[in-house]
């Protein structure tokens, strides 16, 4: 099955397909190393952006990612960037993640929006049985954002991946599934524009 990348679109944001023509946006607004302080990647200059798209366009190409620019649907403005990825259509799952939003915009509904419009997809478009989230488990910003969408918490993977500095990451595993999307899609209509 080929996947559709497509421009998902809400009324603040519109998420397309990541594309070569981005990056000067996404240097534009992500060149701030304090987004990048929970991630396994450091980001700082314009050579880092453009590899972090390369292995973007990379796991695209291999079929096991769809990555998108977010951006800002009133100003036409690029302010981040998420993606869907470990795509397994033979088990149904997808995980959201690679999720960035320039500071400016972060608290802005925008990136709650950009989470329904792929969780709406993966479920409704692609047939998904589960969503997965992850994240550093020393964000606790990230963490209460994603158990606020309705994740559940399933547990903790310890020394799972080299972070900054070398320094050994724990990472939090959190899914929906095909079942509690309802719940959660009614959850994210109420709040939603």
């Amino acid at each position: 099955m080929t996947l559709p990348h497509v421009p998902l679109e809400g009324s603040l944001v519109r998420l397309e397909p990541l594309q070569e023509h981005h990056i000067p946006g996404l240097c534009a607004i992500g060149l701030d190393a304090e987004l990048w302080r929970w991630t396994v990647t450091e980001v700082r200059t314009e050579a880092d952006m453009r590899r972090y798209v390369e292995e973007a366009f990379a796991a695209a190409a291999a079929g096991s990612a769809l990555p998108f620019a977010t951006v800002h649907r009133a100003s036409g403005r690029v302010v981040g960037s998420t993606r869907l990825a470990a795509i397994d259509l033979t088990n149904r799952r997808v995980e959201i993640g690679w999720t960035w939003l320039g500071r400016e915009f972060q608290r802005t509904g925008m990136n709650t929006e950009a989470k329904y419009l792929m969780l709406a997809f993966a479920f409704e478009t692609l047939g998904c049985n589960r969503v997965e989230l992850k994240t550093d488990a020393l964000n606790q910003k990230s963490r209460a954002a994603i158990r606020r969408i309705g994740a559940i918490e399933e547990g903790i993977l310890r020394s799972h991946m080299i972070s900054h500095g070398d320094r050994r990451r724990d990472t939090v595993y959190y899914s929906i599934l095909r079942e509690e999307w309802p719940s959660v899609r009614e959850w994210f209509l109420e709040r939603c524009p």
